[in-house]
């Protein structure tokens, strides 16, 4: 309870400089990849639903699985904001979603519209720093492939960001075929749009320029590819341009279709069918690697941007994607770093995706800039087993839905519900404790309010807050 209590902030910002430093020739490649929705129970290695991924699954073998790992935000802009520069969304300033909500309601943007809309002229402030921005320093070839979601005018795109090469689109979402959102072309190449590729399924020219940027880049200069996948989130199609019904999840019919004799909804075979789609491209991926003779000098990551969306549930953890419940905000996790990372090996610690950016500076040896205050830590360590993961609390806030972990209490004050959970005994999130631990409540009362001070009087930044 007292390591629970403990203000770890400011411990956490520092603690990174103990990790696995590499120096000279030795620094390894980086492949960071990250699923769009994909819920906490959806890896064919967990056995609890009939969805196949061998290569993430082969990933789990060959590397460590946390089943204890947190995002910073229950969905897409505010959490990968978070997984590239290593800081809470209220700190980096991306505290809520770059969106159009006029598509909720069906109105189709002119061009015009769109030019001024917000998904145009918001995104990550300038002044944040990315994992591309601080490879850069060291060497690195830095690329990103797939859903950016931080801003798509020129100054907030990843070629101005740390990056050398972008081959994807710069909003929440796209239609998998048509590759525009409510419309709108929207894959880019670099800092222009394209649509070169319109009519193939959009996973697969992932899978491509992926694979080619592996192919350009082994065994010359380390590289860095953020390998950001839109799967399996549902298309941003409107209803009209899809026989009145909205298409929700789009697969190829030949993936569909090992799945209908699996599953009764057709939806649930589609979502199933578009994360094994994913997963063979991430497979072949992880062959461009093993064929340039790679894998050793590799350092493989993959997470979730936040819970699952509800396809095929989210059990035993409660809530989905948009809530504080733990469906909301744990996702799976696999690292695989041969001979530094162990094989095979399952961890509990207490772990979140604000620990990603601070690992692979120790594991890159590249130092942070000083006065830089990062909300994470080198998790190697803890992979390796040699201590306990110094993170001992996370503080959540959607508009007015907000949460608190502290050590094994949980707590929720949402418009979806509330409440006061012991996760040790309750994961599920069933039994409402707070008039039986008034004192516990209190205390997690009181960090909640410590951290949002915190967030409030540092360094303001954009899109969101008045400065």
């Amino acid at each position: 309870m007292m390591r629970g209590i403990f203000p770890v902030l400011v411990v956490l910002s520092g603690w990174f400089h103990a990790g696995t430093l590499v120096g000279g020739d030795d620094k390894p490649n980086v492949l960071l990849i990250i699923s769009d929705d994909q819920g906490w129970t959806d890896l064919g290695c967990l056995g609890i639903k009939p969805i196949r991924t061998p290569a993430l699954d082969r990933l789990a073998a060959e590397g460590t699985r946390a089943t204890n790992f947190y995002v910073t935000w229950p969905a897409c802009t505010p959490s990968r904001g978070s997984l590239l520069t290593g800081r809470y969304p209220q700190r980096n300033g991306l505290y809520d979603m770059v969106r159009n909500d006029l598509v909720n309601y069906g109105h189709r943007f002119t061009a015009e519209e769109y030019a001024v809309s917000p998904e145009m002229i918001l995104g990550l402030d300038p002044k944040e720093l990315t994992i591309g921005d601080h490879l850069r320093k060291s060497g690195y070839v830095n690329g990103v492939v797939g859903k950016w979601d931080m801003g798509q005018a020129k100054r907030y795109l990843p070629l101005q960001r740390g990056f050398d090469f972008f081959y994807g689109h710069g909003n929440n979402g796209i239609d998998y075929y048509t590759h525009e959102r409510y419309g709108i072309p929207s894959l880019f190449r670099g800092n222009a749009r394209t649509e070169e590729d319109k009519g193939t399924y959009v996973t697969g020219v992932f899978e491509r320029e992926a694979v080619a940027f592996v192919k350009e880049h082994a065994g010359k200069a380390p590289f860095f590819l953020y390998l950001a996948f839109n799967a399996p989130h549902s298309a941003s199609t409107l209803a009209e341009d899809n026989g009145g019904e909205k298409p929700g999840v789009q697969a190829p019919e030949e993936e569909v279709a090992k799945y209908r004799g699996l599953v009764k909804e057709e939806k649930l075979a589609r979502y199933f069918a578009a994360v094994t789609r994913m997963d063979t491209a991430i497979g072949r991926v992880l062959e461009a690697i093993e064929d340039a003779g790679e894998t050793e000098e590799t350092i493989v990551i993959f997470l979730s941007d936040n819970g699952g969306s509800g396809n095929g549930g989210n059990a035993p953890l409660r809530g989905s994607k948009s809530t504080m419940w733990e469906g909301g905000l744990r996702v799976p996790f696999l690292m695989r770093w041969p001979g530094k990372v162990p094989a095979g090996k399952v961890t509990d610690e207490f772990l979140s995706s604000l620990e990603i950016l601070p690992t692979l500076l120790a594991a890159t040896g590249t130092p942070a800039p000083e006065g830089l205050k990062l909300d994470g830590f080198d998790l190697l360590p803890v992979l390796r087993g040699g201590m306990a993961s110094p993170r001992a609390e996370m503080f959540w806030q959607r508009r007015g839905d907000k949460a608190a972990r502290v050590g094994q209490w949980k707590w929720v004050e949402s418009a979806k519900g509330r409440g006061l959970f012991d996760l040790a005994a309750d994961p599920a999130e069933e039994h409402d404790l707070s008039t039986e631990k008034p004192e516990v409540l209190r205390m997690m009362l009181g960090r909640f309010a410590a951290w949002r001070k915190e967030m409030d009087e540092s360094e303001p930044r954009g899109p969101f807050r008045d400065h």
